[in-house]
């Protein structure tokens, strides 16, 4: 489990901070370039929208980056937002770890399920 508690940036800040800023690019014809509204461009830029798969290609092509780069931002950014943003309910776990760890070294790598109480 990942034990960072910093809100990792947006893909937004990102994009802003690393690329657009420093290349002084122009934000319409940036947009134009990717293909997407300058409105989504903005959204993003703010972190009031996602960079989809789609978008994240076109970033990569743009500043010879990976896509994996842009999704993997996105991911951990959502993950985190799901994590901290409001209280959840506590799930309880179904099967036992050792006992799935045991289980996947013999080759039977389905957990087994704790029946109903």
């Amino acid at each position: 489990m990942d034990q960072k508690t910093r809100k990792p940036l947006h893909p937004g800040v990102i994009l802003d901070e690393h690329y657009i800023k420093p290349l002084n690019l122009n934000l319409q014809e940036l947009a134009d370039n990717l293909g997407i509204a300058r409105n989504t461009l903005y959204k993003i830029r703010i972190g009031q929208a996602s960079v989809t798969p789609e978008i994240a290609i076109c970033l990569a092509e743009a500043f010879n980056t990976t896509p994996a780069l842009w999704i993997n931002l996105q991911k951990k950014y959502d993950l985190w937002m799901a994590k901290h943003a409001m209280p959840r309910r506590k799930v309880k776990p179904l099967y036992r770890a050792k006992e799935a760890t045991k289980r996947c070294r013999t080759g039977h790598c389905r957990p087994r399920v704790n029946k109903a109480v």
